[in-house]
């Protein structure tokens, strides 16, 4: 269906809805003009997006300038770190529905021309780009940025190392002072988490797949480029309207080989292995967990990047950006620079253009002294996860585990368990009931992980769960396990003492366990009642499908 403003402001029978701009300051002038909606997921939830209001105004400046009406509008947006560890991060993948549900109503309604979508939280970026994706009308998507580093003792913070250093507290290694200290110079400004965490992952993929502009991803939320990159990218979305390249046009197959390469190349988020698998629902690009998996054993990991290296999301801007990333990339042929982009060039064209700072850095090796041969975001299969699990490998030094599983069927239990000492050298800490449907909602496991990490077992315990960890999870944990324990996966038939194997060489998640016992097992396991009976949790969990298709929604899940 075209979708055109004129529709709504052209013609006598129009003329109440013109009434109803002019009472919004519009004038006869402005109603002639092309209408680019500007969407910011801007609130008080989080300091990714407590600034995003600030910046819309920046875009509607530059689509004032780019010739087009600019009409602003909000959606919603959780905060993955202050929902963490308790229920509240039940409602954190369902908000990337809503949110692209939410955009894609208020388009629709108004039938705006054209897309500006600010995003600063870690849903908030897939949910937006999934909406342009759907409405298919000239999109740019433009990221709130990074935070800053905070700064003790010389050591630069993220909000991770608060994490852990709760872990660290419980343990009896650091006091109640020091966990203060680190508590109040962590976070210090605006800005989304700074390591390559999920939202600088999927900020870092919307530069490499084509929908925003290049060097877009990396500068702070709190610095000067920022309000220039949104100014520019409104001045974009016009020029944009006016070529008529849309969203299915960038989003090719090739474009997302490309974006699998740089999640693989800067150690990003397994997060962003769902989130892509969800973008390319939305323009019916038949992309698998193979796909993933051929990319990866053909990317190098380039970038050393928290939380499994050593610098952050500022550290990478100030050697020229995920610009400087891509380009190493491309000399190698590694990419498909022929891809279209927002800029109306191909991504080749695009980093012909850009010049980079010539200075001795230590952020990204070279294609030839990279970090790891192959990439980071592994899928694991095997008799415990038939449909395929996730591994993050960046900054892991063991490639295989062996060890006794401990279960918990939710993330508190495991939580508690791990306060208080309960977990072993060698245990697997298995969650279940935390999948797409049995959660609902896929919670991440930051709090568990980072916990185990700060005690000092985070290379000597690893993870299994049909939920999700943060982008800062560090460790040999393996998530999205599927099918999930609420529709009777094998992780649901696992009991405490059974030997599981991950191995991330031979791609395998294994439960040492006869097929005749876990038959037996499968007889005696009943589905649990629904957490959620009513709400939209309840529906989204009705709704949505495996983790290993991106965990959407649909229709017929």
């Amino acid at each position: 269906m075209e979708i055109s403003s004129r529709n709504v402001v052209e013609g006598t029978a129009r003329s109440p809805h013109r009434a109803m701009y002019k009472a919004m300051g519009l004038t006869d002038n402005d109603l002639s003009k092309q209408f680019i909606g500007v969407c910011h997921t801007g609130n008080e939830a989080t300091p990714c997006n407590i600034h995003l209001p600030q910046l819309a105004l920046e875009a509607k400046r530059g689509v004032s300038d780019g010739g087009a009406t600019p009409r602003e509008f909000s959606t919603i947006a959780v905060s993955d770190g202050i929902a963490m560890g308790h229920e509240g991060m039940k409602s954190s993948l369902v908000s990337r529905e809503v949110i692209a549900d939410s955009i894609e109503l208020m388009v629709r309604a108004h039938q705006y021309d054209a897309l500006v979508g600010i995003a600063g939280c870690d849903k908030s970026l897939p949910g937006t780009m999934m909406a342009m994706a759907r409405l298919n009308i000239p999109s740019v998507f433009v990221y709130g940025g990074t935070i800053k580093p905070g700064m003790l003792d010389g050591k630069e913070l993220t909000v991770v190392d608060v994490y852990e250093a709760v872990g660290a507290y419980d343990a009896g290694k650091l006091s109640l002072e020091d966990l203060k200290n680190i508590e109040n110079v962590a976070c210090p400004n605006a800005g989304s988490c700074g390591g390559m965490f999920t939202a600088n992952t999927m900020a870092s993929i919307s530069e490499a797949i084509g929908l925003a502009l290049p060097g877009s991803a990396s500068p702070p939320a709190e610095d000067d480029r920022r309000n220039t990159m949104v100014y520019d990218s409104g001045v974009a979305c016009a020029k944009l309207l006016e070529m008529n390249i849309r969203p299915r046009e960038i989003l090719t197959f090739e474009a997302f080989e490309n974006a699998i390469m740089m999640l693989n190349s800067v150690g990003g988020s397994t997060n962003g292995i769902l989130h892509l698998l969800a973008l390319a629902n939305e323009v019916n690009i038949d992309l698998t967990y193979d796909d993933f998996e051929r990319i990866r054993k053909k990317t190098p990991h380039l970038a050393d990047m928290k939380p499994g290296g050593n610098y952050v999301m500022e550290s990478l801007d100030k050697i020229g950006g995920i610009p400087f990333v891509l380009k190493k990339l491309l000399e190698k042929g590694l990419l498909h620079g022929d891809c279209m982009t927002v800029t109306g060039k191909t991504l080749k064209e695009n980093l012909d253009a850009i010049k980079l700072p010539d200075k001795e850095q230590h952020v990204v090796r070279s294609i030839e002294n990279p970090l790891h041969e192959v990439g980071t975001a592994v899928i694991l299969k095997g008799s415990l996860a038939p449909e395929g699990g996730v591994i993050k490998t960046a900054g892991v030094e063991m490639t295989k585990f062996t060890g006794s599983a401990k279960v918990y069927d939710r993330e508190e239990y495991a939580f508690d368990a791990v306060s208080k000492g309960e977990i072993d050298e060698g245990d697997v800490v298995v969650i279940r009931y935390e999948g797409p449907k049995g959660g609902p909602g896929m919670r991440e496991m930051l709090a568990t992980t980072a916990a185990l990490v700060g005690q000092g077992l985070g290379k000597k315990v690893a993870m299994v769960t049909d939920g999700r960890f943060s982008g800062g999870t560090r460790g040999f944990m393996v998530g999205h396990v599927a099918p999930e324990a609420y529709v009777g996966g094998p992780i649901a038939l696992v009991k405490n003492g059974d030997k599981i194997t991950i191995d991330t060489e031979t791609n395998a998640l294994d439960i040492h366990v006869s097929e005749k016992e876990l038959e037996s097992r499968r007889k005696q396991w009943s589905k649990p009642e629904p957490n959620y009976k009513t709400g939209a949790l309840a529906k989204f969990a009705t709704l949505v499908g495996s983790a290993a298709n991106g965990a959407v929604t649909s229709a017929n899940p």
